[in-house]
Parts: structure tokens; C-alpha cells; sequence
């Protein structure tokens, strides 16, 4: 079993920049293109979120490429289709990876993505600290929302997902991130 540290994932990055990866458990994870609708509701979903943070001074809103060295003993480098970070874990943004948990992670599943592996990538998040994690799926237009030691919501169109332990006051209508058909 390969046993990769940190170094090895950014040599990695140096010399395949065109490639995502992800470390793993020592392991190197090389991320393929999402495929557009997947790229499409997670980009609505950073949209929105971003739309209400920022003009708020709430924190920080990360996109897919934007990774976190895990405070695990692994040490993995992950990263979220879309996270927030509260403006007190991470008053300034940094070229590096955040070395931290996001208070709020979404993974969209993309149709080469297994759900049992996003659901485990989300746990493993919520275990080290997350305070929540969602699960989109566009097949079945639904929202897993993840919470510490609380069962799974799941959403569909017509709810409306709100994190008040997060974000109080911010609501994204389920129905909203859909890519839309234009005709």
C-alpha cells in the first residue's frame, strides 16, 4: 500500500497541473472531469452561498479545487465541490491548503461518482469537525443533509435546505440548483 505524504500530492500537482488529485490515507486520488451538469449545480450551489456570505463578511466560499489538509492522522488533502469557512477559522485566504475542517461542505455526485463513496467522504468530514454536509444528487433531485450523530434529512424539490447552525437565516430552495432546459 502506498504510503504518500503531502510532498508527493504537490509534486504530483507541479508535474500534472491539469489533473485534481486528492491524498487519501497515502494514496492518490486523481479526480476526472465532472461531467457538466454535475460542474453546473455545484457552481449554483457556490453561487448562492457565495451571493449571501460575502456581502456579509460571514467567511470564505471554496470551490472544488480548493483543498484542506485534514487535522487526521493521515493527514489527507480533500476537497468539496463547495464549502464555507467562517470568517473567524480563517480570517485571511492563503496559497496553501487550509489546514482545517470547512463548517459546511456539498459534494455533487457526477455520473462516474459512487454514493457510497461521497457519503463516506462526507462523514470522514462531519467526523473531523464539519458541522454539516449535503449530498446532491440530480438523478433523483434530492439532498442528503449530514449532521454529527443526527440520522440523514433527505430534501427534494419543493424543500428548502437551511444550516441555522451555520448560517442562520440563509435558505437555498432545492429546486434552484437544477441546471435549467432551455427550449
Amino acid at each position: 500500500m502506498p504510503n504518500l505524504i503531502i510532498k508527493d500530492l504537490e509534486k504530483l500537482q507541479t508535474d500534472y497541473p491539469d489533473y485534481r488529485m486528492e491524498l487519501v490515507a497515502g494514496e492518490i486520488i486523481v479526480m476526472s472531469p465532472s461531467g457538466l451538469k454535475s460542474d453546473e449545480i455545484a457552481l449554483e450551489i457556490a453561487a448562492q452561498l457565495r451571493n449571501w456570505v460575502r456581502p456579509r463578511k460571514l467567511g470564505r466560499v471554496i470551490g472544488s479545487s480548493g483543498g484542506f489538509r485534514l487535522p487526521n492522522a493521515a493527514g489527507d488533502v480533500r476537497a468539496p465541490d463547495a464549502s464555507f469557512i467562517r470568517a473567524e477559522k480563517l480570517p485571511r485566504s492563503t496559497e496553501d491548503y487550509a489546514e482545517l475542517v470547512p463548517d459546511l461542505i456539498f459534494e455533487v455526485k457526477s455520473k462516474s461518482d459512487k454514493l457510497p463513496k461521497l457519503r463516506q467522504k462526507i462523514q470522514e468530514f462531519i467526523d473531523l469537525g464539519t458541522v454539516v454536509g449535503v449530498l446532491v444528487d440530480p438523478r433523483t433531485r434530492t439532498m442528503e443533509v449530514y449532521r454529527y450523530q443526527q440520522e440523514k434529512i433527505v430534501l427534494k424539490d419543493g424543500d428548502i435546505l437551511e444550516v441555522e447552525e451555520v448560517l442562520p437565516g440563509w435558505k437555498l430552495s432545492v429546486v434552484e440548483v437544477w441546471t435549467p432546459e432551455f427550449e
